[in-house]
């Protein structure tokens, strides 16, 4: 567990550094978890130690959104100058999630029968 623990650390790292070196308007979090997704692909499974510690780390996340509420109360006046580009793009992003899911839960249904 402790490995699999090492191993999201270490992608974490080296989505930090691609974005660094490469000045992409990315977060490294985001590109470790894209390597993390082609490693499982090209796994092709979950392995069981993996399921273990992503599991631990949920069990805690709610602590993890305290550092991002504390954010949003230091910078309550910026996000009240700017309410309306934040929503639009909240709303935008939202809506071509939702559109993207279906999109993928499509083309998976169809490729597996």
């Amino acid at each position: 567990m402790v490995g699999y623990f090492f191993l999201l650390c270490f992608l974490q790292l080296i989505g930090e550094a691609i974005v660094y070196l490469f000045d992409l308007p990315i977060p490294g979090p985001v590109i470790g978890m894209a390597l993390l997704l082609i490693g499982l692909i090209i796994k092709k499974g979950l392995p069981e130690g993996l399921d273990q510690s992503t599991g631990t780390i949920l069990r805690y996340l709610s602590l993890l959104f305290v550092p991002a509420g504390v954010g949003v109360i230091q910078h309550f006046e910026l996000i009240h100058d700017e309410w309306l580009p934040i929503t639009v793009s909240v709303v935008f992003a939202t809506l071509l999630t939702i559109a993207f899911s279906g999109l993928l839960m499509k083309l998976m249904d169809r490729a597996n029968g």
